[in-house]
């Protein structure tokens, strides 16, 4: 169980999470955890319920919110997905979510950067984190570099052989990722277009989509992109991860229809979802998830 301190830091940071968002003319949402059909994605498997399932994000929900007229949304929730549990990883976590109306993945970057200054601030840490022996300056001069670039410059590979040869997870893991954020945060840029299955392809280069992950002294914070909302377009994106799905011996489950009926409607938008538990670790310093949740699931055992 986590120390009481910690419970303290923990639920001042929310709030201070919840503080920035207000402030800014978003509206708190609450959608629910349980719900008929998830969006389908070959590397992440949702935990069933009675027929249903727990989500694995709020995402489904909130676009639909956006397309009943919501402009601005956030929301602080649990989200669960199977299989997952590791010194970063929980198979029950908490998530925060925001979306925009009218936006793009540019405009969620510097929305990451001002709610990590403010977060900062409000937690007396005057614009710098220090985590793992890593000291990171929020300062205005944070690193932006495309996937293509960072494989280059890092991985023994190409981002095109590490895809061609079935590699790329374990490529970012091992090679890219322990070199981002170590002296300020980096944005890791413009994913290949197959790896960004609910995000608008660039305009200017349909190889890749307009997707990013935030990344603090190599612990990856939050993942975000220009929506995608073109219904014919998404729908043929789920069906080919359901073909994956199938390929790795799994049941897919059912199309998320209400969903694909609701981007008749939504507006051009941008999102993204941080994780509050690891945001919790960089500023309590924890080297682990366990240390930052008041429980864990073996504390149940």
């Amino acid at each position: 169980m986590i120390p009481v301190h910690g419970l303290h830091l923990r639920a001042v940071l929310i709030q201070a999470l919840r503080t920035f968002f207000i402030d800014r003319g978003y509206l708190e949402v609450d959608t629910p955890l349980r719900i008929p059909a998830p969006a389908p994605e070959a590397h992440i498997e949702p935990l069933a319920s009675e027929g249903w399932f727990l989500q694995t994000s709020p995402e489904l929900c909130m676009k639909r919110l956006l397309a009943a007229g919501l402009p601005k949304i956030f929301q602080l929730c649990k989200c669960f997905r199977k299989g997952e549990r590791g010194d970063r990883h929980l198979p029950e976590f908490t998530m925060l979510e925001w979306y925009a109306a009218g936006s793009d993945y540019r405009d969620l970057m510097a929305d990451c950067e001002a709610l990590l200054r403010d977060l900062a601030s409000a937690m007396g840490k005057e614009g710098v984190l220090e985590w793992q022996g890593c000291r990171i300056d929020l300062g205005p001069e944070w690193e932006r570099i495309t996937v293509a670039e960072a494989f280059q410059r890092y991985a023994p590979c190409t981002v095109e052989e590490a895809l061609s040869r079935d590699r790329f997870d374990e490529m970012l893991v091992e090679y890219v990722e322990p070199h981002l954020g170590m002296a300020t945060p980096t944005f890791l840029c413009d994913y290949p277009a197959t790896l960004g299955a609910l995000a608008r392809l660039s305009p200017t280069d349909p190889a890749v989509a307009e997707r990013f992950e935030l990344y603090v002294a190599g612990l990856e914070l939050a993942n975000g992109f220009s929506e995608l909302v073109d219904p014919v377009e998404q729908r043929a994106r789920f069906l080919a991860e359901q073909e994956s799905i199938r390929l790795q011996g799994r049941d897919p489950g059912p199309m998320p229809e209400r969903f694909l009926d609701a981007l008749e409607t939504m507006p051009p938008a941008a999102g993204i979802a941080l994780g509050v538990d690891r945001l919790v670790m960089l500023f309590a310093g924890a080297g682990k998830i366990d240390q930052v949740v008041a429980f864990t699931p073996e504390g149940f055992l």
